[in-house]
């Protein structure tokens, strides 16, 4: 499969990179800057721009299987996210390409909590995090707005940081991923395994799903 990576150099973008690349797929990968260019395995095709919405981005989906946005804004800049989203979807609408689009858990309900989200709940975010959760919010709003892009959205566990990969998930759809502990989490490793698994075998088209152990 013919797999383009937007935001490769991420945190996520390099993991789904390398897991691309592990079974067996064709990857080119999308970066802000060349500099970034040396974070990622030789084998990639790298491709060095910044998502808008004119030409570029629809000229480098063209050919593809699939396009990943694991696109991420910097600080003070979470704004821009929904933005980039829609230049993907309409990139994507234009080329024919499905698009897997890399979200947060704002949208994920809560157990227990009379249906409040990841975002509505009062305390549950540390305020330095609502900004890019409520970005994330409205990027899934942007999803559901598509008509004519073939879209999933993915959502990570509450927690997601590097770890092992272990190959093991759970699945859900609209309400966080929790253990036994009530611990909502996912390796940013096993978090590419679900990811590549679902652009593989899509189980959700235009809708989102979410991942944890």
């Amino acid at each position: 499969m013919k797999v383009t990576v937007l935001g490769a150099a991420g945190d996520v973008g390099r993991r789904v990179v390398a897991e691309a690349l592990a079974r067996g797929h064709q990857v080119t990968a999308q970066v802000r800057s060349a500099a970034r260019h040396q974070l990622l395995p030789a084998e990639v095709s790298v491709q060095v721009s910044e998502v808008t919405g004119d030409g570029e981005l629809c000229s480098l989906l063209a050919g593809q299987d699939l396009v990943i946005s694991a696109l991420r804004p910097a600080d003070g800049q979470e704004a821009a996210l929904p933005v980039m989203t829609a230049a993907v979807l309409d990139a994507a609408a234009a080329a024919g390409v499905r698009a897997l689009v890399v979200g947060g858990a704002a949208r994920l309900r809560l157990p227990d909590h009379n249906g409040e989200t990841v975002l509505t709940a009062p305390g549950f975010l540390p305020p330095d995090i609502i900004p890019i959760a409520q970005a994330c919010q409205r990027q899934y709003e942007r999803c559901l707005s598509e008509r004519v892009a073939d879209w999933t959205y993915a959502s990570p566990a509450a927690m997601l940081q590097p770890g092992a990969r272990t190959g093991s998930y759970r699945l859900g759809t609209d309400t966080l991923v929790t253990d036994a502990s009530g611990a909502s989490r996912i390796s940013l490793e096993d978090f590419a395994v679900a990811l590549l698994d679902e652009a593989e075998v899509p189980q959700f088209p235009r809708r989102g799903f979410t991942v944890g152990y």
